[in-house]
């Protein structure tokens, strides 16, 4: 491992200085180069609040609003400072959920490829109609269905008399035609009929609106607009163990929260070096352990990991200063100011590093002999 030139530097000075023999130089060099391989972090490398702000500023101050389109056909993903407010704030949903889909060695051609996806992508009525009309006289909904799209995602015309769920609603089907009728007829809810009719769920995995098939190096890979990892592990053909989803909760559920983890780091890496900044990962692996400490996902702000410490005047420093405060004189809080922050604000020295214990020495006093 190659020293730092500035460390180089001081040991040639140290010793030309001490005239040091060869192996006494060699020893040196030894002990240096040992040190500098079993060291937590790199010689003037920022450490404490100085390594906080090297994640802070990139990740608020120099990230822009962007979109990313993911493949030929163009799937906007959020990116950006939007999706690091979704990682770090937490939220249920995302809002362009969306996944990298692997396929196994046996799929690895494009037709294959090709029918994975038209497999996973959501199937809609409105998918497989040509033309509609309105018949007023019969009071009906009628539809011309495209037989030819319908034996290629391979529907039966018939089940959809039975997959075509509608309230007090009536479906018929007359070789290419679907006729949906009212039990009860009323002109107002006819013209209602054709969006219902339309957003009908037939086949596919929920959600899922888009797909795109890529070539990524030697293999064929899907991506999706829309995310549900749960169905999409029992598609034949799809490699479970790399098929990933951008919905970190979703990740959580069904891998558990080392993988939820191990996405927030990636998402949040991804992110910021698409940006053209550069993060030690470590930072973000630290504020990772934060987040799944406790075995579930918690955002790191004031409802989080900020809003959780056990100091007051740490949480009131953050947000919401007099609700804090307020709070804890009700409730007769004690903050023992065991924290970083709490002792900062009082003037205190912190407790880490020098300031984490108390040194008391007895010197022991040296006796004049004799003979002085």
């Amino acid at each position: 491992m190659e020293l730092p030139l500035k460390i180089v530097q001081e040991i040639e000075e140290y010793i030309k200085k001490g005239s040091l023999s060869k192996s006494e130089q060699e020893k040196v060099w030894e002990k240096a180069r040992n040190l500098y391989k079993n060291a937590l972090y790199d010689s003037e490398e920022p450490v404490g609040v100085v390594a906080a702000q090297s994640l802070s500023e990139p990740a608020t101050q120099m990230t822009m609003r962007t979109y990313h389109f993911a493949g030929t056909a163009g799937i906007q993903v959020t990116l950006g400072l939007p999706r690091l407010l979704e990682i770090f704030d937490a939220r249920k949903e995302p809002k362009t959920p969306t996944m990298t889909v692997y396929l196994d060695k046996d799929h690895q051609t494009e037709e294959k490829a090709r029918r994975i996806a038209e497999e996973i992508k959501e199937v809609k009525a409105k998918d497989i109609v040509v033309s509609d009309i309105i018949n007023l006289t019969e009071m009906e909904f009628r539809c011309k269905m495209d037989m030819q799209e319908m034996k290629r995602l391979n529907i039966d015309p018939k089940s959809l008399e039975v997959k075509i769920k509608l309230r007090n609603v009536k479906i018929d089907v007359d070789g290419s035609d679907l006729i949906a009728t009212y039990k009860k007829p009323d002109i107002k809810d006819i013209f209602k009929l054709k969006y219902r009719l339309f957003e009908t769920y037939l086949a596919g995995i929920k959600g899922v609106t888009q797909t795109v098939i890529n070539k990524d190096e030697n293999e064929w890979v899907i991506n999706t607009l829309g995310s549900n990892l749960k169905k999409i592990q029992k598609i034949p053909g799809v490699d479970i163990e790399r098929s990933v989803s951008n919905n970190i909760f979703e990740v959580q559920e069904v891998l558990g929260v080392e993988a939820a983890r191990s996405s927030i780091i990636k998402q949040a890496m991804y992110t910021i070096e698409e940006q053209g900044l550069g993060i030690d990962i470590r930072y973000l692996m630290l504020l990772a352990d934060l987040m799944t400490a406790d075995g579930e996902i918690k955002a790191v702000g004031r409802y989080g990991i900020a809003g959780q410490k056990t100091s007051v005047l740490a949480r009131a420093a953050f947000e919401e200063t007099r609700k804090h405060l307020t709070r804890a004189a009700v409730r007769g809080e004690t903050d023992l100011f065991k924290g970083v922050i709490e002792n900062i604000m009082v003037n205190q020295v912190i407790p880490v590093g020098t300031g984490s214990y108390d040194l008391f020495a007895k010197f022991p006093v040296k006796t004049k002999s004799k003979s002085e």
